[in-house]
């Protein structure tokens, strides 16, 4: 209880203190020439020199308790990489009690495995993030503490954390782990080739037909009028859209998911139309990747396309003057008035069996990450949603605002959606083979290869398989 007493009276260090410490730290790393693979040695090295700086001459220095050390396990590469490194120096530097050290263990996928290859070994971390569709594996484990007990316990106020954000990673009214990085698909549109084809460049299509009828018109000349990526995460964001739930059971909310809804109306009407668009050529299919979708948008090759509001600075600054760009809600099936966005990203989850001086720790360093302040660089240096409503009233983000005032469409449409089971997401313990049965069910119906319904049916009954086996290795 002495770190945390500590941490408390140190936590009163200036915002504008830590901002600057977060900034500088942030330019420098922008300059490296270091990539993330070196992120766990990097930390190390830093808080190694910060204890050999450290004055040592008075004997109450030398007797002094060592900082509590807590490791991160984080699947930010690039950049976003930097970024990290970024905000866990400013948290080391800004008191002396915890240390954070934060280790890359590359994309999603590769680092769960390696999760579940620790759990229960002294290699498991204090903290981890896992991206959203891991949530019902990391409640299974039963190697998690939840959020919640934290919340409770300091009396934490999430009031000022984002509804909707929140709403995802809460199950049975518990947090069970703290939102890290947010996202939500949007649609990107070429302004300019609204204007050429006679359309109002402020007003994007809002439904599904209405999609339609302008990626006709604005298909010509050798440009197609739209093109999505097959990814299984747009099918989830249009069954949401469609106020539909994508597993039984409540989206897997009111109670375990036991069968798939892929091929439930909503999943039938989705693809039908996405299918049609490509066969009438206003659609061009360009396969599974964003960065696909994304270069042929840069190019002038295609009209519209969705993408993460992530990846929303990229596009913006990579377009550059050749265009200007806009960016509408997802389109949604003209009857629906229930449907909405369901977050992405990841959140950070605590492992209970660690000390409590670590989990502790780890709690200090969670609450430094949602303040405003941070978040608002988070946000400014990432282009995820900050996850605290207070991080638009930060100077930072209002400047951010002005420069890409294309990210209001991503908080609206964020602040739009009602908050129900279709919105919140589904959860199954199976998800990441589910969205890969899904990319391949979409992929056969959209070059033909089988009629949208029989594609659709294989992927649920296979996706049902799977969650049924899982529910069996759990015990339920």
């Amino acid at each position: 209880m002495h770190a945390v007493k500590s941490l408390r009276s140190k936590s009163r260090l200036s915002v504008l203190a830590l901002m600057l410490v977060f900034m500088v730290i942030l330019a420098a790393c922008g300059n490296t020439a270091s990539t993330t693979n070196n992120t766990a040695t990097s930390n190390t090295t830093s808080s190694k020199d910060d204890a050999a700086s450290a004055p040592s001459s008075s004997p109450s220095n030398a007797t002094a308790k060592k900082p509590v050390e807590i490791v991160w396990w984080h699947a930010m590469g690039g950049e976003l990489g930097k970024a990290v490194d970024a905000l866990v120096d400013a948290f080391n530097k800004s008191q002396n009690d915890v240390v954070v050290k934060a280790v890359f263990q590359g994309n999603y996928d590769e680092e769960l495995n390696k999760l579940k290859a620790s759990l229960g070994t002294k290699n498991a971390p204090t903290l981890v993030q896992v991206y959203e569709i891991g949530s019902r594996f990391m409640i299974d484990s039963g190697a998690i503490e939840p959020m919640q007990t934290w919340i409770d316990r300091d009396h934490f106020d999430i009031s000022h954390l984002e509804p909707n954000i929140l709403g995802y990673y809460t199950f049975d009214g518990k947090l069970y782990s703290m939102p890290f990085n947010t996202s939500n698909p949007i649609l990107y549109y070429n302004k300019d080739m609204f204007r050429a084809a006679g359309l109002d460049p402020e007003k994007p299509p809002r439904t599904y037909e209405e999609f339609t009828t302008v990626a006709q018109q604005l298909t010509k000349n050798g440009v197609s009028g739209a093109s999505f990526a097959i990814y299984g995460w747009f099918m989830e964001q249009f069954f949401a859209e469609s106020g539909a739930e994508l597993v039984n059971n409540g989206n897997g909310r009111d109670g375990l998911a036991t069968e798939s809804l892929l091929n439930s109306e909503a999943g039938v009407n989705t693809l039908t139309w996405w299918k049609q668009m490509v066969d009438n050529k206003s659609m061009l299919n360009l396969g599974r990747k964003t960065d696909d979708t994304r270069q042929a948008f840069g190019a002038g090759k295609v009209a519209m396309i969705l993408d993460s509001t992530a990846s929303l600075r990229g596009i913006v600054s990579g377009v550059g003057d050749k265009f200007e760009v806009g960016t509408g809600f997802l389109p949604h099936p003209q009857a629906v008035t229930d449907g909405g966005v369901i977050v992405g990203g990841a959140s950070l989850w605590m492992l209970k069996e660690k000390s409590e001086e670590e989990k502790s720790a780890a709690w200090q360093f969670i609450k430094f990450l949602t303040s405003p302040e941070i978040q608002a660089q988070w946000h400014v240096s990432t282009g995820y949603f900050p996850i605290t409503t207070k991080a638009y009233d930060v100077a930072i983000v209002k400047e951010n605002m002005t420069k890409y005032p294309q990210f209001r469409t991503a908080v609206d449409q964020l602040h739009a959606t009602p908050l129900n089971n279709a919105t919140k997401g589904a959860v199954m313990g199976v998800f990441p083979e589910a969205r890969q049965i899904t990319e391949r069910a979409m992929e056969e119906a959209i070059n033909g290869q089988k009629s949208v319904k029989d594609a659709l049916d294989q992927a649920a009954n296979e996706i049902t398989q799977k969650i049924q086996q899982y529910n069996r290795s759990i015990g339920k």
